[in-house]
């Protein structure tokens, strides 16, 4: 089976839901904490490309993204707010074969799956 990486965090349940969906398929897994390892400028500007832009990647919920006008933001001032603050990133993302998927809900992690 192709790798598959999931930018998790344990403290989500729908990231947990979606990591657990994986593993149990017994799929190959590589577990990236993006809170504690995030990603790349370059990677973080593909990923958000893939599921619909910044704004769709962008986590509003439970942070401070909506004081700071995020939602109304252009690309570059989103993605340079979620490399500085990764929280702002929505998870969990899912990297695989078959594409990039933000797994919301937790089932279109098996989308990736080629």
């Amino acid at each position: 089976m192709a790798g598959i990486t999931i930018w998790h965090n344990p403290n989500c349940g729908t990231s947990r839901a979606a990591l657990a969906l994986l593993a149990d398929a017994g799929h190959d897994l590589s577990v990236v904490e993006y809170l504690q390892t995030p990603p790349d400028a370059a990677t973080l500007a593909q990923v958000a490309a893939a599921v619909g832009g910044a704004q769709a990647l962008l986590r509003t919920r439970g942070t401070t993204a909506e004081a700071r006008g995020l939602p109304a933001a252009d690309t570059d001032t989103i993605l340079a707010a979620m490399l500085a603050d990764p929280i702002l990133i929505n998870r969990p993302v899912v990297i695989g074969s078959g594409g990039i998927r933000l797994a919301r809900p937790p089932e279109r992690a098996l989308e990736v799956v080629a």
